[in-house]
């Protein structure tokens, strides 16, 4: 246990990554804005009451003079103009690390929050990592084979946890520091000077925003950490994850909040669908098909993505497109070739609707998803010019979840149990991003598997005698080995308690703490 400036550190630090500089910083960070977090967390559940109560979204008439305004965000820095493709992973895996730079992808976001389960070994572990990749030691010997960086890497991004999650390995003041406020102030205090440097800068993604006095936090957030460290403001960027319905609604608000440390918007679909579950999880017009038939191409997942490359570029912000699930196979060359003609027919589409980059999960995508962009770029970094005048989006749109075809079958009900608590398990385990039956699963793709099972037995349209079946028999399949146990407890707390619990990961991390310590 160590203590510095009335940080308490309940976990072993024996690198010395948590430098007194960056401790001061999150320390100072928790107690300006801690509060503010508290009571956005606040509104989050008085919206979720008034929706509950028959309250649907809307654009907001008080910031219509904001949409309707004439404003652009900051321009872009030099490395991060052109986007075209970006590879995400754990921070928490110095080799996901090491290949993710190397990928020949643009950008490399390193994840703190849904591909990184948090244990204090990821946590500290993935800092270590970073700086060591900015300073270009980063190596990893692994039998004969040993991993270190090309001459040419990826722009590193990374993302924080999101304002829900807290670190209960750090206390400031005897209370628990928010994940996101340590994750980014430990990450700054160490590495802004280093890519100031070397010609970059600190750049960020930010997850799970649900209104834009939520992005107004982190705004803040950004200047007075640039003050206390004596960095101009406008030096950190951040992109932000579009993920949450209510989001979808304050985009331009968003833009106009971080105006000055913007880098766009980013179409996080998979926390995307859980949202809409999750939000109008008590109204049946929203009832989902099988996860695989919510695809990008239904009707309110087309309008919020269009109108979020329409929204980007009217304030010259790059729109980013999302993760496709699909991974290529070494082994089996059926599975490969499916994989990639998914992933080829989804960035084709980003890429024809004006999206300036897309994500993939994988090394082996980066060429694939490369050579769409490549395609509709040409020799443009980016698609800034254009502006997609022709979308005109509604509320009633981005709430057409009705029109989504497909049904609800004993085979979706057992792939999400059986995914969700194999991931579950994974996550116990410390893997954040998880291969399961040939895709990519993470936080926000289990948080769909479980929602829709308490979703599908709220309203009647499987009995949750039938889902306490199933798991029985995905458990018979599953090796014997306790975490399968404990994962199974977690799955059946969050996909059939009466109560909706708003985030697996929140139940989850309480199991994780356990056998951290």
């Amino acid at each position: 246990m160590s203590t510095a400036t009335d940080v308490v550190v309940s976990a072993p630090d024996e690198a010395g990554v948590l430098t007194p500089e960056a401790l001061d910083l999150v320390a100072a960070l928790h107690r300006e804005f801690h509060p503010r977090r508290d009571e956005l967390l606040l509104a989050r559940a008085a919206r979720q009451a008034r929706i509950d109560a028959g309250e649907l979204p809307d654009f907001l008439e008080s910031t219509q003079d904001i949409r309707e305004g004439d404003w652009r965000v900051a321009p872009a820095p030099r490395d991060l103009q052109d986007r075209r493709v970006e590879i995400t992973g754990p921070a928490g895996d110095r080799k996901m690390v090491i290949n993710a730079l190397n990928s020949g992808a643009r950008m490399y976001m390193a994840d703190f929050e849904d591909a990184n389960s948090p244990t204090w070994e990821n946590v500290v572990g993935g800092q270590q990592n970073l700086s060591e990749a900015i300073e270009r030691t980063i190596s990893l010997e692994q039998g004969e084979k040993r991993y270190a960086l090309n001459d040419e890497v990826a722009t590193l991004l990374v993302r924080p946890r999101g304002w829900h999650l807290l670190e209960r390995h750090v206390l400031v003041d005897g209370a628990y520091v928010s994940g996101g406020l340590f994750d980014f102030g430990v990450f700054l205090a160490r590495n802004a000077e280093r890519l100031l440097e070397r010609g970059s800068g600190p750049y960020f993604y930010l997850p799970k925003l649900e209104s834009h006095l939520e992005a107004r936090l982190w705004n803040d957030v950004f200047c007075f950490a640039q003050d206390h460290l004596g960095i101009p403001r406008g030096t950190v960027r951040a992109t932000v994850l579009i993920e949450t319905v209510l989001a979808a609604f304050e985009m331009d608000e968003i833009l106009y909040e971080l105006r000055e440390h913007s880098a766009g918007l980013n179409a996080g679909r998979w926390d995307y669908i859980f949202s809409v579950i999750k939000k109008f999880r008590d109204r049946p017009e929203f009832v989902t098909p099988d996860r695989a038939q919510v695809t990008m191409t239904v009707p309110f997942m087309r309008a919020y993505t269009e109108l979020l490359v329409r929204t980007c570029h009217r304030r010259g912000a790059h729109a980013i497109g999302g993760m496709a699930a699909f991974i290529p196979s070494r082994r089996d060359p059926e599975v490969n070739e499916v994989a990639l003609a998914r992933v080829t027919e989804d960035k084709r589409r980003e890429a024809h609707d004006g999206f300036d980059g897309s994500w993939v999960a994988h090394p082996d995508l980066v060429p694939v998803a490369l050579a769409e962009f490549d395609a509709a770029l040409g020799e443009r970094p980016n698609q800034l010019d254009r502006l997609r005048d022709d979308v005109t989006t509604e509320a009633a749109d981005l709430l057409n979840v009705a029109a989504t075809p497909g049904d609800v079958t004993e085979a979706g009900v057992r792939a999400n149990v059986s995914v969700g608590i194999r991931y579950i398990a994974a996550w116990l385990q410390g893997v954040g991003a998880a291969a399961i039956d040939n895709l990519m699963e993470d936080a926000a793709t289990a948080e769909i598997s479980r929602s829709q099972v308490w979703q599908w037995v709220r309203h009647g349209r499987v009995e949750r005698a039938e889902v306490e079946r199933i798991i029985v028999e995905v458990m018979a399949e599953l090796p014997d080995d306790p975490v399968y146990g404990q994962a199974r407890e977690v799955f059946e707390k969050v996909a059939l308690h009466d109560v909706f619990v708003d985030f697996l990961t929140l139940t989850a991390y309480a199991q994780l703490i356990r056998d951290d310590d």
